[in-house]
């Protein structure tokens, strides 16, 4: 097993949300794999308040015990992919405002999107795409999009179809690829 260590990240809090499903199929998925140690990190076992930090995440000085401690998980991680839902054509407010909480920790990593709604989640992931270039987090070109009208029963249950394995392939081989060659340049 390599030493790259990956993590998965629930993007979203709301009750009976469909992105659980979503993201345990990525991390069943990524389990199958030997280059990369992946961790499932759901939002939910990291309640942050509405961020509550008085300095700029950029300057590394966390006051809160919630902060530090979201902070030193994140840090652990070479590499993400980050499992949101699409709400008004972005990201969930609990994934924006858990990325915002920190800076440093986020710099010089790779990370993935996989996504789900209506329209399979895309509009979500392209504003993803904007918040990482400015976190300094490389992001990898494969996504995976899932729709609600065709890899969801009855808009509830994930029941994707067997095309999305070729392209979650894809996206851990593009991510732990980046992820490996941005260790070096953290040393």
């Amino acid at each position: 097993m390599s030493n790259l260590k990956l993590a998965i990240i629930l993007g979203s809090t709301r009750p009976g949300r469909n992105g659980e499903a979503v993201a345990n199929w990525v991390l069943a998925k990524a389990k199958e794999r030997t280059d990369a140690d992946y961790e499932l990190i759901d939002l939910l076992d990291y309640p942050l308040p509405l961020l509550d930090e008085a300095v700029p995440a950029s300057r590394g000085v966390y006051a809160s015990e919630h902060t530090k401690a979201w902070a030193a998980k994140i840090k652990e991680y070479d590499g993400y992919i980050f499992v949101t839902p699409e709400y008004n054509h972005s990201t969930s407010a609990a994934l924006k405002n858990a990325i915002d909480y920190v800076y440093t920790e986020w710099n010089n990593k790779a990370a993935a999107f996989v996504s789900y709604g209506s329209l399979g989640g895309t509009r979500a992931i392209e504003h993803l795409r904007a918040i990482s270039s400015e976190l300094q987090l490389a992001h990898v070109r494969q996504q995976l999009s899932f729709s609600l009208l065709t890899d969801f029963e009855n808009f509830a249950v994930f029941n994707p179809s067997a095309a999305h394995d070729k392209a979650a392939s894809v996206l851990f081989d593009q991510l732990e690829s980046w992820a490996g060659a941005l260790k070096s340049v953290r040393s």
